[in-house]
């Protein structure tokens, strides 16, 4: 399957470098290129792609604005927001957003074409890197001023869950869960979707932010 994927920033030098990336990979394609927030918003739902690739800073609707409505219009496009990370004031209001991953600007090749399988696939997570400082970087900005329930465990969910879950929190894989616990990958798997459904969560990225919004998992560094 060809992974489609809409380029949404207001630089064109920053688009067509990574139109270079995307079309030099086989199994992805570029459907289309936004300039601003709204142009992301109107050709995300008329070219129904698998991912896409948001800046956050762009004129008038900015990339998290747009993310929101890209995510609440269940289009089924996964989008991964575009960042400087070291001095981006945004990430953890993306998150909230909908974002199911991140790309950094200065990101290798392989790291950015992985994100964008990864995401597609409906993972939620990139290279374990990456995911982990972006961990770190949203823990540390201030929680919601009206959070959606009372600290502490998420209510529903069994003891095992909940191990799982502060492991999820702390940016750990599948497999990295599994051998923590010492039960199999399968096993790891099976809490894992249990908890997506018992939560709501829209895929492991927003574990991640219930973990930490429970103190589950303290920030870091």
């Amino acid at each position: 399957m060809t992974v489609r994927v809409v380029l949404a920033d207001d630089q064109p030098l920053v688009r067509a470098a990574l139109r270079m990336v995307i079309t030099d990979a086989p199994d992805i394609e570029v459907a289309g290129e936004a300039a601003t927030g709204d142009e992301a918003v109107r050709l995300t739902a008329d070219e129904q792609p698998d991912v896409v690739v948001m800046d956050i800073r762009m004129p008038g609707m900015d990339g998290i604005q747009a993310t929101r409505q890209i995510t609440a219009a269940g289009s089924g496009a996964h989008v991964i927001v575009l960042t400087t990370f070291d001095d981006d004031d945004y990430v953890y209001g993306a998150l909230r957003a909908g974002a199911a991953g991140f790309l950094v600007k200065d990101m290798a090749l392989e790291d950015i074409l992985a994100a964008v399988r990864v995401v597609a696939a409906g993972d939620g997570l990139i290279a374990p890197g990456v995911t982990r400082r972006l961990i770190k970087a949203f823990a540390q900005r201030p929680a919601p001023a009206q959070p959606a329930g009372p600290p502490g465990e998420p209510a529903g969910i069994t003891g095992r869950e909940r191990e799982v879950l502060t492991l999820i929190g702390s940016g750990l894989s599948n497999t990295e869960i599994a051998a923590e616990l010492f039960i199999s990958v399968a096993t790891a798997k099976t809490y894992v979707t249990r908890l997506l459904a018992k939560l709501g969560a829209r895929d492991r990225v927003h574990l991640v932010i219930i973990a930490y919004e429970a103190g589950l998992v303290a920030p870091s560094g």
